[in-house]
């Protein structure tokens, strides 16, 4: 049975990431249910060459924000769990209070409540104290603050090798085997 993995896309930056997920979850037969709201789409045209449709097309689904009623919005629809990348603090602070506005912080809300892994790449600096409350709400909710933070003992030579490194993490810690996940001391000379 393929897996499952939700990924939500918000207006933060960092949308290469949700680029590269999608890419990388595509090379280990992981079907993505992609949830995008208005503001990744605009912050997809900023930060990138890709057109809506393209982004959209790289998801195995595609989700209409606005459908609450989609099947990612039951805990019936079984999945690996769910990665929101980027992670605005507006989603973040919907999902660590259990304000369930749209699809996306709904689906979060429901892999949170069936304890599945919910992966927020949280993309702000600095931080204020609200930010940090909500972290650490969503965090004690179970969800996994995960900030696109680099791995340099990767040794990256490339901004590519970052983002690549970054999306594999947040795939492993939903407990898929991303191929591309360079782990510590398994591929450097230390």
């Amino acid at each position: 049975m393929t897996q499952k993995l939700i990924l939500g896309v918000t207006g933060a930056s960092g949308i290469a990431f949700a680029v590269d997920i999608m890419r990388q979850a595509k090379a280990i037969d992981v079907e993505v249910h992609l949830v995008a709201t208005s503001a990744a789409e605009i912050t997809l045209v900023a930060e990138t060459n890709l057109s809506v449709s393209d982004f959209k097309s790289m998801a195995d689904v595609v989700h209409n924000v606005k459908n609450i009623g989609a099947s990612i919005a039951s805990g019936s629809f079984r999945t690996a769990g769910m990665i929101v990348a980027p992670c605005s603090i507006n989603s973040l602070s919907e999902i660590a209070y259990g304000t369930t506005s749209n699809l996306l912080s709904r689906a979060a809300d429901v892999q949170l409540k069936e304890r599945r892994p919910v992966v927020l790449m949280v993309r702000e600096t600095p931080l204020h104290r609200g930010h940090l409350r909500a972290m650490m709400h969503a965090s004690e909710n179970g969800a996994i603050i995960m900030p696109p933070v680099p791995a340099f003992y990767t040794n990256p030579q490339t901004l590519n090798d970052i983002i690549t490194q970054t999306a594999a993490k947040a795939l492993d810690l939903v407990g898929l085997n991303p191929t591309e996940m360079k782990r510590w001391k398994e591929s450097s000379t230390l």
